[in-house]
């Protein structure tokens, strides 16, 4: 029989995705959310290997594990930047392996509050399965040998207007929009969400525009790498919706009392209203600045881009969660503790998870030599 997979959420937008994915290499999902139908219809399209669950998290949560005794569980239920550990903590007590997709600084940053608990436990606690912080760290652990020092890294995030977005994501958004950001590795010590406007050039879509945004990255990736300067930043494709949302972002930052993340539901319903003018391709950058590892040092950039079309773009954010629970399912063993999802993924094995979809990747460097006289 083959090795279970719990999903949580497993019927959303990135759930189904992982569903899929898993189910098709012969994993045994289980589809796990609040409504048995949406469950039961999933499970019908997959077919083999999808069992329908009906919980509410996380107080149905330490039942079910006894019951179906899965290998490990994949939590999408976000947002995440204001939840605690109570479903990691679940899966702990039973000697579950645990694999989230949180994109909330604190929270992926946090996780290692559990480290010792895991160990005992002997099993792996992971959080920020997802694109940030698993593909970014991975892009510049590919590149950090052409570097003596990487002294910035300016990347971010554009999704096609026409992508599948979901309403978790949104609400992660919504919260840090205008507000203050916890301090981190820049030219600045104050920077504040959806603010820091410019424009991004992505081969084959043109230009986006691109505002801060709050990652774990932030405090992950310049420790790990030893970058001087980051600073992440996504960007809506119609320009009306993201310097509308910039607006708001003055309006909170002026002490206006909004809460948007309330609004979340029916500003992404309203932005639907705008599909017509964009398209289903999005991307990513990453554009590392830095002196290079020659002996007679030259100053490089490298940018690295990784373009999505057709709506594929959300198959991306899934594929280290899909890649660790199969290997969690076929009995490899990764380190056991909690740990943000730092260099458990190289790129290639990335972009290997990615092939049967329509996405590019483009890298380019360039090279100028050092006045040393």
């Amino acid at each position: 029989m083959p090795n279970k997979v719990m999903i949580l959420g497993g019927y959303g937008n990135f759930g189904k995705r992982i569903a899929h994915a898993l189910a098709a290499d012969g994993v045994e999902v289980l589809i796990a959310g609040r409504s048995l139908e949406k469950s039961k219809n999933l499970a019908d399209e997959i077919g083999d290997f999808a069992t329908p669950l009906c919980l509410t998290i996380p107080n149905d949560l330490d039942q079910a594990l006894s019951t179906y005794c899965p290998d490990v569980i994949v939590n999408t239920v976000g947002p995440f930047q204001r939840q605690d550990y109570d479903v990691a903590r679940i899966a702990i007590t039973r000697h579950v392996h645990y694999i989230d997709l949180a994109d909330g600084r604190d929270f992926v940053c946090g996780i290692s509050e559990l480290d010792q608990i895991s160990k005992s436990a002997d099993v792996s606690v992971i959080a920020g399965a997802s694109t940030v912080p698993a593909l970014s760290d991975a892009v510049v652990s590919e590149f950090r040998n052409e570097f003596s020092t990487i002294e910035n890294m300016k990347y971010g995030i554009a999704p096609g207007q026409r992508a599948e977005r979901g309403l978790a994501t949104t609400q992660g958004i919504l919260g840090y929009v205008g507000r203050p950001l916890a301090p981190f590795s820049g030219i600045r010590p104050q920077v504040f969400g959806w603010q820091d406007l410019y424009r991004q050039r992505y081969p084959g879509l043109g230009n986006r525009w691109m505002a801060n945004c709050e990652i774990p990255d932030l405090d992950l990736l310049p420790v790990r790498h030893n970058i001087r300067s980051i600073q992440f930043s996504a960007g809506l494709e119609i320009d009306l919706l993201h310097l509308g949302l910039w607006g708001l972002s003055w309006l909170v930052r002026a002490g206006v009392p909004l809460s948007l993340e309330n609004l979340a539901a029916p500003m992404l319903s309203m932005s639907n209203w705008f599909n017509g003018l964009g398209s289903a391709d999005g991307g990513m950058h990453v554009i590392l600045t830095g002196l290079s590892s020659d002996k007679i040092p030259k100053r490089v950039e490298r940018r690295w881009f990784i373009l999505a079309r057709d709506g594929d773009g959300p198959h991306i954010p899934t594929i280290p969660a899909i890649l660790l629970a199969k290997k969690i399912a076929d009995g490899v063993q990764l380190p056991v503790g909690a740990y943000p999802c730092c260099g458990l993924i190289t790129l290639s094995e990335y972009l290997q998870a990615l092939e049967r979809f329509n996405i590019e990747v483009v890298s380019e460097c360039s090279e100028v030599a050092l006045n040393l006289s």
